[in-house]
């Protein structure tokens, strides 16, 4: 598994903590789970 380390603004940071909380619930993983989905759902969409 790779790991990738970036930096977000603090208000897009704060908007996919809410986010991931809101559609996965909040356990741990949760941010990564959500961080991949959005990553998948761009590059389905970029090609």
């Amino acid at each position: 598994m790779g790991r990738i380390s970036i930096e977000l603004s603090d208000e897009l940071e704060k908007k996919l903590r809410f986010k991931s909380i809101e559609r996965f619930g909040g356990r741990k993983g949760d941010l990564s789970r959500a961080v991949e989905e959005a990553i998948e759902t761009w590059v389905a969409k970029e090609k």
